[in-house]
């Protein structure tokens, strides 16, 4: 969206400011689909500009290297997916909340399959660039909403679960989908998923994570 302001000069530095965030996220598009192809090592810059359709200086001058390129991407996909559990609060509903959680995350590993191939891969290989991340961020994340969970438990508002566990599962639920697709459409027999096909598997996805946690369905 183009931002018109009676300051010529204002006008000038948002324009210029939305040229650049659009740009750069052009290039984490375009860096996520290629190191989801060809891993880290493999990925080069050239082939990230290629995909972006942008000089390869452009890369340079918004992320400077490609680790820090890789690292950007890396933490777009964490924040991404870690803001989706942002309705687990204690008064919140639990089955709301985690019907939310899961669609949410089963319409990521559809909308952005390559995010979720990048984040397998990086931890296959050992969380080279993302273990502090695991340890403190994501840890400290999961401990937060976990207290939450263990709230409705003592509220006798869901069944007794591990929240550390229960996360285990629910990100396995969801991501398979998009890390093992290849797999998926070998077993159903077709190519792709139809959006319609999709939307019924995240139901029985969905009903499913409640079922276990001795909830309805939302």
């Amino acid at each position: 969206m183009t931002i018109i302001s009676a300051d010529p000069a204002a006008g000038g530095g948002r324009s210029r400011r939305a040229t650049g965030l659009r740009n750069e996220a052009a290039i984490l598009a375009a860096a996520e689909r290629v190191f989801a192809e060809r891993g880290f090592k493999g990925a080069s810059m050239s082939e990230i500009a290629a995909a972006a359709r942008m000089p390869k200086p452009n890369l340079h001058y918004y992320f400077g290297t490609k680790e820090a390129l890789y690292r950007a991407v890396l933490t777009d996909i964490l924040e991404t997916w870690l803001g989706e559990a942002n309705a687990f609060v204690p008064d919140g509903d639990p089955a709301t909340a985690l019907a939310g959680y899961v669609r949410a995350k089963m319409r990521w590993s559809r909308e952005r399959p390559h995010a979720s191939r990048v984040f397998a891969n990086e931890v296959i290989h050992g969380a080279l660039f993302i273990g502090q991340y695991l340890s403190d961020d994501l840890r400290r994340r999961v401990e937060e909403k976990g207290r939450v969970i263990e709230g409705w438990i003592r509220g006798g508002r869901m069944a007794a679960a591990d929240p550390k566990v229960l996360f285990f599962i629910l990100w396995a639920m969801t991501q398979t989908w998009a890390d093992f697709a290849v797999q998926v459409h070998a077993v159903l027999g077709v190519s792709d998923l139809s959006d319609e096909e999709y939307d019924r598997i995240t139901e029985e996805v969905v009903v499913f994570a409640l079922r276990g946690c001795g909830l309805t369905p939302a």
